[in-house]
């Protein structure tokens, strides 16, 4: 049997840690002939291996002057509206110009309950998916909002636009979802195994071509919306990882996450918090329409 794939790029990269080679190979920055790979594969030594490596982030996140657009703050909680393009945390190739940097700009202190990364983020928003996101002011109500969020009592509505024409007029998605052993960056819903993941969705608007939907989600699995909605033949329009058409004209998918509702852990009071769709969504609608 060959060289296992770790062993061989902890042979080219001597300076890195095993973790952090794993790390790459989990992230897809380690493709052998072509493909993503896992640690254990044993290499006969004819293979292509390219690494794209990449840098630890920093220790801890650090305050950068940011814009930072706030919708909802009290004592305990701010909501903010994550524009698409930025990354909420660091994290494998990204160390700056984050949410998180931001907030510490603006806010300086934050919980500490999620690590030195993390401070304040109790749940994320994908890259390229806009809206609302919560964050903690402080570790207990990190932990009030954490625990909310474990019991499914924070109401969670998104809207997508997607592919094609849904025959009913809403719908319940329930399939597990899992990593995707081949695409290492993909989530998938067609494995027997994975984490529980409901999704429903109303629609809202038809098109020709498209349809505009509104989606509620019980549970916050990694690319939740975007593999369910893919699953039943509808992707999000212009996300390309999962099956939509390559569409120069939009530089994002389109999905928002447009108001959710939550206790806050500083009056014990039902709040809701809703994001206008951003401009870029408002034109791709029109041209729609059009």
């Amino acid at each position: 049997m060959g060289t296992r794939l770790d062993h061989y790029l902890k042979d080219r990269y001597p300076d890195r840690s095993r973790a952090q080679l794993q790390e790459w190979i989990r992230a897809g920055k380690v493709l052998v002939n072509g493909k993503p790979a896992k640690s254990s594969l044993p290499l006969r030594g004819d293979e292509r291996v390219d690494v794209e490596p990449v840098d630890r982030p920093p220790l801890q996140a650090a305050a950068e002057d940011l814009p930072v657009d706030v919708l909802y703050e009290d004592p305990a909680v701010v909501a903010v509206n994550k524009p698409a393009g930025m990354v909420v945390h660091a994290g494998a190739g990204v160390h700056s110009g984050t949410l998180v940097n931001a907030l510490l700009h603006r806010f300086a202190r934050l919980s500490t309950a999620g690590g030195a990364l993390r401070p304040g983020i109790v749940h994320r928003l994908d890259r390229f998916t806009s809206g609302v996101v919560l964050v903690a002011r402080d570790d207990a109500a990190h932990r009030h909002l954490a625990a909310q969020f474990a019991g499914r009592r924070v109401e969670k509505i998104y809207t997508a636009l997607v592919h094609g024409t849904p025959r009913a007029a809403s719908g319940r998605i329930e399939k597990p979802i899992a990593r995707d052993p081949v695409q290492r960056v993909r989530m998938t819903a067609r494995l027997a195994g994975g984490r529980e993941a409901w999704s429903e969705y109303k629609v809202l608007e038809r098109f020709p071509r498209f349809t505009l939907l509104e989606v509620k989600i019980g549970t916050g699995r990694t690319h939740q919306i975007r593999v369910h909605l893919a699953s039943i033949g509808h992707p999000v329009a212009g996300d390309r990882l999962y099956g939509a058409p390559a569409d120069p004209r939009h530089s994002r998918f389109f999905l928002h996450a447009r108001r959710i509702r939550f206790e806050s852990p500083a009056t014990g009071r039902m709040v809701e918090v809703e994001a206008p769709p951003p401009p870029e969504l408002e034109s791709w609608l029109d041209e729609v329409r059009g």
